[in-house]
Formats: C-alpha cells, sequence, structure tokens
C-alpha cells in the first residue's frame, strides 16, 4: 500500500489546527500536566508556533490535513506532536528522518522525564540521554532528559548516569 502522507513547511494557515493537535497530543501522552498546565502552556505554544525563529514541518494526509508536526531549531527537534489515533504508525519516525535529512551531523531532543513512550521512542532512533535537568525551561517541576542521535563520526556520545 502506497504512504499518502506528506510532510510539507506550515503555513500561517495551520497555526491554529497545530495548536489543536498539540493539545490532544499532549492530553493523550503527557498524563503528569493538569488542566491548569496546559492552559499555562498553551499560549507559549501558540507563540511558538507562530515565531519564525522555529522552522514547523507538517505531516498531512491525502487531503492535506495535519497529523502531525515538528518544530525544528537548529539541531535540536524542538516539538513533535501526533494525533493520538496516528501514533505508532510510523509518522514520528518519518519526520525524525525528515530532520536529520535536512541537518548535517547530530540531533538532539529535550524528553519530559515523566512520558516513558516519548524516551522509549526516541531511544529505538538511536537517541541516547546525555544529561537531565530537575526542571523544564519554564522552572516547573518536570524534569527534562536532554537526549542527542550521534552520527558515525561521534561515537563519543555517552549515557548519562
Amino acid at each position: 500500500m502506497t504512504d499518502v502522507r506528506q510532510i510539507r513547511r506550515a503555513r500561517a494557515a495551520d497555526h491554529d489546527t497545530l495548536v489543536a493537535l498539540w493539545e490532544r497530543s499532549v492530553r493523550a501522552t503527557h498524563e503528569f500536566l493538569t488542566e491548569t498546565d496546559i492552559g499555562a502552556l498553551r499560549p507559549l505554544v501558540q507563540e511558538a508556533i507562530s515565531d519564525d525563529a522555529l522552522e514547523l514541518w507538517v505531516l498531512t494526509e491525502r487531503t492535506d490535513v495535519p497529523i502531525g508536526f515538528m518544530g525544528l531549531a537548529g539541531h535540536d527537534i524542538a516539538a513533535l506532536f501526533l494525533e493520538p489515533a496516528r501514533r505508532g504508525q510510523g509518522g514520528g519516525r518519518r519526520l525524525v528522518a525528515h530532520a536529520q535529512g535536512l541537518r548535517d551531523g547530530h540531533l538532539t531532543v529535550d524528553v519530559n522525564e515523566q512520558n516513558p513512550a516519548a524516551r522509549g521512542f526516541y531511544e529505538a532512533l538511536g537517541f541516547v540521554v546525555v544529561s537531565r535537568s530537575p526542571l523544564d525551561d519554564g522552572g516547573r517541576p518536570f524534569p527534562i532528559l536532554h537526549m542527542r542521535r550521534p552520527t558515525a563520526s561521534d561515537p563519543s556520545t555517552r549515557h548519562a548516569d
């Protein structure tokens, strides 16, 4: 069967759709977040999605409907979210492969420690934990695992102890 999904750059018209997709994805995968947390994060996500500093890529179905998206900041996968019903179907792998095709060398990603499925996903793609922060970027008590996927020429990346 032919894969009809496409990856394209996000358009301004996608922004509200991507924020709603983010929220559905977070509700399905970030069980440690409260309603208050999600409400506090929503405007930050809206701002990040609207900011040209984040290179946004959208995974779409045949009808150009977004089913996932990824934000890149240099070599960092700053965001990767999928529709909950689309998890486990290869869309996340496609987005990471797309990021690798766009960037020479290593990729990095930060993962919430309380999201073991995300950690497992990235580890299955060759990422390793290189450090841990006890708080997220906003100073909230959500520990962050800093992960990196080394390239063949960079075998020095080690696991954090």
